[in-house]
């Protein structure tokens, strides 16, 4: 639940709107709600600004109906990952507003407002094709979180002079998230060219020496390039909410 949410519930008891059952039963969820195998953080959007994101992985489709359907009787944005056909299809009738993407295997609802200036923005730079479902779950991520997204795919190091022909997209955003497997090479590059704060994301594309992602994730780690960050093999959802951390409280450098 949103501050404006509980803030709305609270004036309309204060006013005479709704009387005391009604408003408990509008916030019976908060701060926790309790289904029995999961117990929802309502409380997080309020605390934190963004809400608790749905991990759908692992879930099966009844469970998954649950959850989605009581984050649905608040108003802050909705989003879960790692999502398969069988989750959308558990949920699809609860709201016209669910966007399924398969690509990002997420759904989501409500983005949020934007509150930054229309020249901000987060780019995402990707190595190769292969990169782009983990990609496309960091800019889902960013998108619904309010940010304005520049997409800039298929410019790894093996064809470095692709990634020269979109510096100046690169160079203009406040937030960089670079996604790359193979040797994981990208983020370096990137952030010996930029003066934005540079999101490494390593992807488990690659062949058999490359771990399932390690290998890329080594190479970020051991960056000789400053101002990089890394996040976990594969986690373009903790690259869109970090960036969109970055975006609210206007960090890092590219444009301000």
């Amino acid at each position: 639940m949103t501050k404006d949410y509980i803030l709305s519930v609270l004036n309309r008891y204060r006013d005479g709107g709704m009387d005391e059952t009604s408003a408990l039963e509008e916030l019976r969820g908060f701060p926790a709600n309790d289904l029995g195998f999961a117990v929802l953080d309502s409380q997080r959007h309020s605390r934190q600004g963004f809400p608790e994101v749905v991990y759908a992985e692992g879930k099966s489709p009844e469970q998954f109906r649950a959850i989605v359907g009581e984050l649905l009787r608040g108003d802050a944005p909705l989003l879960a990952t790692r999502v398969r056909d069988e989750h959308f299809e558990a949920v699809r009738d609860l709201s016209p507003e669910l966007r399924y993407d398969r690509l990002s295997r997420t759904i989501s609802a409500r983005r949020m407002a934007s509150d930054t200036p229309s020249d901000r923005y987060v780019a995402i730079v990707t190595a190769g094709t292969s990169d782009l479902p983990v990609a496309e779950e960091a800019a889902v991520t960013a998108e619904l979180f309010g940010n304005r997204v520049v997409r800039i795919n298929d410019v790894g190091v093996a064809g470095i002079h692709r990634l020269f022909g979109r510096l100046a997209e690169i160079r203009g955003a406040t937030v960089i998230i670079a996604v790359a497997g193979m040797e994981g090479a990208l983020a370096s590059v990137i952030g010996g060219l930029v003066e934005a704060p540079v999101i490494a994301v390593p992807t488990s594309v690659g062949y058999g020496a490359s771990f399932g992602g390690v290998s890329a994730l080594l190479t970020m780690l051991n960056s000789c390039a400053a101002g990089v960050s890394v996040v976990n093999i594969d986690n373009g959802f903790n690259a869109g909410y970090l960036a969109s951390q970055m975006m609210r409280i206007g960090a890092g450098g590219g444009r301000q």
